[in-house]
């Protein structure tokens, strides 16, 4: 009879507790004992340093506050000596400061005395997630990556960041670095740069990758419906509530909630967002109970929160609080060696959704949008895109047509074939030059509002005749059709009584 030999079981984490209370950590110890972990216990920060000299630990849980020094103490040894423990760091009841202090430190999380015994586990087993796993067999042969090993959904997170250059590049390695603690952190970009984008990287290469990701636009929540959303709401706490409900914190319990456009909520939101995320606990509304939550906050937003605090439009104490760690994204005028990579990424992606064939990227698409101010970043280039690939006959972009679409277009853009030219209205010497009409607030909704009254227009002098209308225009009868079905423009039934059948 064949004998089977087993792997031998993985070793229980050893875990260093310091806090100079012997009850708190006798406490501490019994309840990490009881998960299965093994388990030292130190008074003081020097008995602390001769554990840490002696061995080493999966995880180290300190108070803030020891008889002859600070758990800070302990954060920054580890960090100097370049030592893989994470450390958990515990602060007194409403010391928001020092909670801060120490994740800009470096720590992995905090903890808010008294503790919370299910957060206290929950805090610790996502502090020793992975440690002792093996290392994926690239980065084992790589000593620059095996100290922080990143998980394969989060590279293909970070490939979505398309660009080598320089800025974005520090980008990504930005991510790599800070998406393995618990602290807050404060996307700021431009609009259309791609913040949503680093938040799903920082959340697919952190420990709580296996976890929701919640996305909420702040500035889409009307006001009176924003606490309901964020912290849930029990039956019967308001007009129409017939069950109870979740709130954004509890459907990303376990993982990350992205606050997008975080400057738009209103001030009165804003201190009831800085208790949850201090405190780790929320209140439904039509509550009297705070339900605990495990969530880690990243935020976004096109605004300079700073100038926002000193008008007082902003609460400071938030801002602290959520911009531990600052990751900016730097606008497409910044990394315009991207482009190239970019827009064909981009154009790749559009081929796959529209199922249409993709047409070449020639150099002299590229040249043109190297000159292209490109306001909107990558949004905008997605959207010039989309415009040229609706309006290509052939292997080539028709990105002439594609610009002159655009209210953005640079002044010496060619203007496009045209049975009717447009009428430009030309000033006489005697009057004064007028003021450029005003941005749009939504490029894609004018874009597409421009693009459907040409269309429309078209069709009306063809007598609804896509054929003819598409001859106008100087598409095809099917470039005509799938923008027609893209901007849900309706056509008689007769109007196609003598057109080929597609």
């Amino acid at each position: 009879m064949a004998s089977t030999v087993s792997s031998p079981l993985p070793a229980p984490a050893h875990i260093l507790v310091v806090d100079d209370e012997p009850d708190l950590r006798t406490l501490y110890e019994l309840t990490l004992l009881r998960e299965g972990y093994r388990v030292e216990a130190a008074a003081s920060v020097a008995e602390a340093r001769r554990c840490l000299d002696e061995r080493a630990f999966d995880a180290v849980i300190t108070d803030m506050r020891l008889p002859d020094g600070y758990g800070l103490e302990l954060l920054k040894l580890l960090k100097s000596l370049q030592r893989p423990e994470r450390c958990v760091v515990m602060t007194a009841y409403g010391s928001a400061e020092n909670a801060v202090e120490a994740l800009k430190a470096g720590a992995f999380d905090y903890l808010t005395k008294p503790v919370d015994l299910k957060q206290f586990r929950t805090v610790v087993a996502s502090a020793i997630q992975g440690r002792q796993a093996p290392l994926p067999v690239a980065r084992a042969h790589n000593p620059a990556l095996s100290d922080s090993p990143t998980p394969v959904a989060g590279q293909q997170a970070l490939e979505r960041l398309v660009g080598l250059s320089e800025a974005l590049q520090a980008v990504k390695q930005r991510i790599s670095k800070v998406a393995r603690g618990m602290a807050p952190i404060l996307v700021r970009g431009e609009s259309g740069t791609g913040k949503e984008l680093v938040a799903q990287a920082v959340h697919a290469c952190s420990q709580r990758s296996e976890g929701p990701l919640v996305a909420v636009n702040c500035g889409a929540i009307p006001e009176n419906l924003l606490e309901a959303e964020f912290f849930g709401a029990r039956k019967g706490s308001y007009t129409g509530a017939q069950q109870d409900r979740e709130g954004y914190f509890q459907a990303a319990s376990g993982g990350t909630l992205f606050l997008d456009e975080i400057g738009d909520l209103p001030l009165a939101m804003q201190s009831k967002l800085l208790r949850a995320i201090q405190e780790r606990s929320i209140r439904p509304l039509g509550s009297t109970q705070e339900v605990p939550v495990d969530v880690r906050v990243v935020s976004a937003t096109h605004k300079d929160l700073a100038a926002d605090v000193q008008a007082g439009r902003f609460r400071q104490d938030l801002y602290y609080r959520l911009n531990v760690i600052e990751v900016l994204v730097p606008p497409l005028r910044e990394r315009r060696e991207d482009l190239p990579a970019l827009s064909q990424a981009l154009l790749d992606r559009i081929g796959r959704e529209s199922g249409l064939p993709t047409p070449r990227l020639t150099p002299e698409a590229l040249a043109l949008l190297q000159t292209h101010p490109l306001a909107g970043n990558v949004r905008e280039l997605e959207n010039l895109l989309h415009r040229a690939v609706a309006l290509s006959d052939g292997e080539h972009l028709a990105m002439d047509q594609a610009l002159w679409l655009s209210c953005s277009a640079p002044p010496d853009a060619p203007t496009p074939p045209s049975a009717e030219p447009p009428i430009v209205h030309q000033p006489k010497a005697t009057e004064a030059p007028q003021a450029p009409p005003p941005l749009p607030p939504d490029l894609q909704a004018y874009l597409d509002e421009q693009e459907r009254a040409i269309l429309v227009r078209a069709l009306e002098l063809s007598n609804f005749n896509r054929t003819a209308a598409a001859g106008r225009l100087g598409l095809s009868l099917r470039q005509i059709r799938y923008r027609i079905e893209r901007l849900n423009i309706p056509i008689p039934q007769d109007g196609d009584a003598h057109e080929p059948a597609a």
